[in-house]
């Protein structure tokens, strides 16, 4: 018996009919998907601190279920005391049901313990069906036990094949990513 996240499930029995309902495509390969996740990690002022890092990829690897790669410096920059080779920040790209998984993680246990929080903001687009969120503090995810004394963010980058902004947003919302609503809208 085969494992489908209640995501994937979703959008295959439901997503798709409001999807081409909307849009009127003419072929199903036109309709949009979500094709992977990136997390990036940025390690700001403690890129010199050996354990900070190794906490830092050991939380990736909980949030996301796999292991995080790390970037490392490609040259040196004397205005930032950088030397090449430095790791300077980590990321992953989550995709098929892994994928699925975290943004069912994501819209349903994350987002909702982020103080004051209101939708995610709707003009995050980049103009081609990508959206990219930014987290400040990275333990909003309940996967993490163990706190660093310094708080890392994450930018998480949704990335589509939709050929618009509205199309993606549209897909989005259908999994259940909240957007704000603009009194100007």
């Amino acid at each position: 018996m085969t494992y489908y996240p209640s995501l994937k499930l979703k959008y295959n029995e439901h997503i798709k009919l409001k999807l081409n309902s909307k849009f009127r495509y003419e072929c199903i390969m036109q309709r949009p998907k979500l094709t992977k996740i990136v997390i990036n990690q940025g390690l700001n002022i403690y890129i010199y601190d050996k354990k900070t890092l190794k906490n830092a990829m050991s939380n990736m690897a909980l949030i996301s279920g796999q292991k995080a790669i790390v970037c490392q410096s490609k040259r040196d920059e004397s205005g930032f005391k950088l030397r090449k080779g430095t790791p300077i920040s980590l990321k992953v790209t989550l995709r098929r049901n892994r994928m699925y998984e975290f943004l069912d993680r994501l819209i349903n246990l994350a987002l909702p313990r982020v103080r004051d929080f209101n939708g995610v903001n709707p003009n995050s687009f980049d103009g081609k069906g990508n959206y990219n969120l930014g987290i400040r503090e990275h333990i909003i995810f309940p996967e993490i036990k163990t706190y660093l004394k310094h708080n890392l963010g994450l930018n998480i980058t949704f990335v589509t094949n939709a050929q618009t902004d509205q199309e993606a947003q549209y897909l989005l919302s259908l999994f259940g990513l909240p957007f704000k609503t603009s009194p100007y809208v």
